[in-house]
């Protein structure tokens, strides 16, 4: 039970809050990992007595690390930006101009539309953000909204990023500063960059690491070559100004746009007003939306023939191209059990968390289990990936450097082209798929990455986001800083995932010894041993720059005997560096009869499982706290309508000193009215005796009157004064009580505000419903019939005492209350009849069974109002507590409805979770007869 509140309020709105949690939880937030519990704030006072309260906390220090933010170590996914799509510029008037203009913003965003561009211009920071906000609200989640230049406005309106021109803060700058302002986002904020040459598309992309560039130039005649070059150079997405064309780009400057490498073009509201869906649909089919590049060897576009040749030859080739040939039908059986298991697990996944974007792994690798054998060529920049990838390809295919030259994620994969040309294709942001005649590649897709350790965020999550999709990775270690801070965070987190790893010691020609060379080899396995907690690792010094050059010199136009004596050299030469070990090792697994070639297709196999299996812990993880908050929100919607017993025991305390002011005026109405009986009724009165036996029934004693006019009149006055107030005061504790009960009810769970089952009309009456029996009883205590009352029996008392004695007797009775001695009383009495005695001695207690019967009647009223009060405050709790459990009811069905829900999905997991096992059981089984 709470303790009782002090506070006039009762309830306060600080005091309440500490019976709700923070976390509402009714719908799931769009955090993969992370609740929205975790970043809102209450403004609650703590009750440590509070059993909700007491449950938080334990749930609160059930783990003291804090939560990822995501599956993956940075904490933060990268935007993904849709390739091909339009960029779409607007003003604040345009969007605050009314009309039709939101609508066909709406229109935009809803199919074309991929990232909508407020600028700022001359507007004021105001209408800036009036109008951001506005675009937010229409936007939502289907496309990227950027304000230009104003970080300030973007982070305050919630826009997902930022367009900085050339003259605009530095990238890295606006980022942070977006991030900061976001911490509820697991997604970082989109960064782009208007450039107008091709040096500073390339240093916006390398150097600064901007998610996508704007190009735009005041020379029409430099735009072809321009973006040719910047495409050329820039992997990251392109969006081209329509007004370096003019003032309407044309159909034939569009296409030509897509097929240059472009990702897409930038226009204003009245130019896409201007386009139609057929315009739009042909410019985006598929002809342009590969956003495909046929390079020869140089760099440079093949001619127009030659690509009609090549295509008809790689397509052929690609039809041909599978992931595993002469398959037994175990094995078929097999993959089939799988992709039907895991698509279950999709099902699930998304049922147990809809807004876990990670998912998109595990549908991935499901539609890649029969696709080639997926190695993956992992490391920090510079240490020699590039050159690895060259020396297992037998040409330089790959740029190498010093600084890094893989930007993006780039697939490797097999075409019967001429040795000269390789053929490039643009595919979801961040990925490019690049097809070459290596005879590796037929059975087997090398990936290259960023590296691990670059400063820009943008490549680093790129390679974080793909580790789980790899079967194999093929980790390269610098022979000159083996393992540092960053390669092992990064092995590390590829455990997460149960990736099977590769050591590929590279530039091991800079050791001077054979003896050093040992040493290193042995420092890297032991310490991998301890880190990954593994025996068997598995690890081939190289020098990969000699082993590329001596394949290159052995396929030279040198003559066939110096070449063969070259190739034989060469074989000496990079043996002994252990790349003809690795070699040997990467083609084992191409023959499915070797023991690493079944290893292979177990490799294949477990790679969507092993993604199926941490993203279930995380399901499981996510649903085993969302259980532990429903059962607080349940508990916390318990009590708060558990609460009103508190309300009724702070409106019992205060209602008493109501109850007082209406027993304290009765009482001191009482003590006067009686008061005044024992002055009225004396024998000494002459005047009155006289009266009440010798006048008639209507005489009307002054006593009597004053009894009427300056004692009961004004006392029911004010008792129906305070009567009144007593019961306005429970009817507006009620309703503020009650509406104070809704609005927190619609403040902690505003999911529920709207909901379909509106509270009938009666039950806010019973809110203003207040009995008012108080006011009934005091209506019925009608001040002059309770004067009459008192004035018979007045009468009676007087007639009972002396209507029996005569005039004689009277004479003598009275005579005996005003003689001042007792020798004069006796006289009178023998003079008198012999009844006036005992009418003078009945007399005291006849005026006392008065007075008795003034007390009896008071305190009755006293009593019966004191009743009706506490009826009235009964019925008033009552009502508000029937109010309260009908206006909690949906809130507390929704939360049960939400524990049944969870329990369930708990169920499907825990199925699902025994079907994977059984899975991974039959996969390392796969090979045993």
């Amino acid at each position: 039970m709470v303790p009782l509140l002090t506070h006039r309020s009762f309830l306060t709105s600080s005091q309440l809050a500490s019976l709700v949690p923070c976390h509402t939880h009714f719908y799931r937030s769009r955090l993969p990992l992370r609740r929205q519990h975790d970043s809102i704030t209450c403004n609650s006072v703590p009750i440590s007595s509070n059993a909700f309260d007491q449950s938080k906390q334990q749930v609160n220090r059930t783990n003291g690390q804090p939560q990822p933010r995501t599956l993956f170590p940075g904490g933060y996914k990268r935007p993904e930006i849709k390739v091909p799509s339009l960029v779409l510029q607007l003003n604040p008037d345009e969007v605050l101009s009314g009309g039709d203009t939101l609508d066909l913003i709406d229109k935009a965003v809803s199919k074309w539309v991929g990232i909508v561009v407020l600028t700022a211009s001359e507007a004021s920071g105001g209408r800036v953000y009036e109008a951001a906000c506005t675009l937010r609200s229409v936007v939502q989640d289907r496309a990227y909204l950027l304000v230009s230049e104003r970080v300030d406005i973007a982070a305050a309106a919630g826009a997902s990023g930022v367009l900085l021109s050339d003259q605009g803060l530095p990238t890295v700058v606006a980022r942070n500063t977006m991030l900061d302002s976001k911490s509820e986002s697991v997604v970082l904020p989109l960064v782009a960059r208007i450039v107008q040459t091709v040096d500073d598309a390339v240093n916006a992309s390398k150097s600064e690491g901007a998610d996508c560039i704007i190009y735009g130039s005041a020379k029409v005649e430099h735009v072809n070559l321009d973006v040719n070059s910047i495409c050329k150079n820039v992997k990251i997405p392109i969006f081209i100004m329509s007004s370096s064309y003019g003032k309407d780009i044309s159909y034939a400057s569009a296409s030509n746009l897509f097929t240059s490498g472009a990702s897409g073009f930038v226009i204003d509201l009245e130019s896409f007003g201007s386009f139609d869906d057929e315009f739009l649909q042909t410019l985006f089919d598929s002809e342009y939306t590969n956003d495909k590049k046929t390079l020869n060897h140089n760099g440079d576009k093949v001619n127009e023939h030659e690509l009609s040749d090549i295509d008809d030859d790689f397509q052929r080739e690609k039809d041909l191209l599978a992931g595993f040939i002469k398959l037994k039908d175990r094995e078929k059986q097999l993959i089939e059990t799988e992709r039907s298991i895991l698509n279950e697990a999709v099902q699930v996944i998304n049922k147990a968390a809809p807004l876990m974007e990670e998912v998109s792994l595990l549908n991935d690798a499901i539609s890649q289990i029969d696709e080639p054998f997926l190695l993956v060529i992992v490391g920090e920049f510079n240490s020699g990936k590039s050159t690895v990838i060259n020396a297992l390809l037998g040409q330089r295919y790959l740029k190498e450097g010093v600084v890094p030259t893989t930007n993006e994620i780039m697939f490797l994969r097999y075409a019967d082209l001429d040795s000269e040309v390789q053929r490039c294709e643009r595919h979801p942001d961040g990925q490019y798929i690049c097809y070459l005649p290596a005879p590796i590649l037929k059975e087997m897709t090398v990936v290259d990455t960023p590296g691990t350790n670059v400063i820009l965020q943008r490549q680093q999550r790129l390679t974080e986001e793909f580790v789980p999709r790899a079967d194999l990775l093929v980790f390269v270690i610098s022979a000159d800083r083996p393992l540092t801070g960053s390669e092992v965070a990064f092995l590390r987190y590829s455990q997460q995932w149960k990736k099977k790893v590769v050591f590929v010691l590279n530039k091991s020609d800079i050791y001077q010894s054979t003896h050093e060379l040992e040493e290193a080899v042995s420092f890297i396995k032991e310490n991998v041993r301890k880190l990954l907690n593994t025996e068997n690792v598995i690890l081939y010094p190289v020098s990969a720059r000699s082993a590329l050059e001596t394949k290159l010199m052995a396929t030279s136009g040198v003559g066939k005997r110096n070449g063969e004596m070259l190739v034989s050299d060469g074989d000496s030469y990079y043996r002994t560096r252990g790349f003809d070990e690795f070699e040997k090792f990467l083609y084992s697994f191409l023959d499915g009869s070797t023991v690493p070639g079944m290893e292979r297709m177990k490799l294949k196999l477990e790679t969507p499982v092993a993604i199926a299996d941490r993203l279930m812990s995380a399901c499981d993880t996510l649903v085993t706290q969302d259980y532990r908050y429903a059962k607080l929100d349940l508990a916390a919607v318990n009590d708060v309508i558990n609460s009103i017993d508190d309300f009724a025991l702070r409106m019992e305390s205060e209602s008493i000193s109501w109850r007082r002011q209406i027993s304290s005026l009765i009482e001191t109405t009482k003590s006067n009215i009686v008061e005044l009986v024992e002055d009225s009724l004396q024998l000494s009165n002459l005047d009155t005796v006289a009266s009440y036996v010798f006048k008639s029934k209507n005489y009307a004693m002054p006593a009597t009157s004053r009894i009427q006019n300056d004692m009961i009149v004004p006392a029911v006055a004010t008792a129906q004064k305070i009567m009144g107030e007593y019961e306005d005061w429970l009817e507006s504790k009620n309703t503020d009580q009650g509406r104070f009960y809704k609005q927190t009810f619609e403040k902690q769970w505003p999911s529920l505000m709207n909901a379909n089952t509106p509270m009938d009309f009666e039950t806010y009456e019973l809110l203003k419903k207040v009995n008012r029996t108080g006011s009934q009883v005091i209506e019925k205590f009608i001040s002059s019939a309770a004067s009459k009352s008192y004035e018979q029996e007045v009468r009676e008392m007087f007639l009972g005492a002396f209507g029996g004695l005569g005039v004689a007797g009277l004479s003598a009775s009275l005579l005996t209350s005003v003689l001042p001695t007792t020798l004069e009383d006796l006289l009178a009495l023998g003079l008198c009849s012999a009844g006036g005695y005992l009418a003078i001695s009945n007399f005291p207690a006849r005026r006392q069974s008065v007075i008795d019967k003034v007390i009896r009647k008071a305190d009755a009223l006293a009593h019966e109002l004191e009743e009706a009060m506490k009826k009235d405050l009964v019925e008033a709790t009552r009502s508000l507590d029937t109010f309260v459990k009908t206006l909690g009811k949906p809130y507390q069905d929704q939360v049960q409805h939400r524990l049944d829900k969870l329990v369930g999905i708990q169920e499907e997991l825990a199925n699902l979770e025994k079907k994977i096992r059984t899975l991974q059981i039959e996969i390392q089984n796969l090979h045993v007869s």
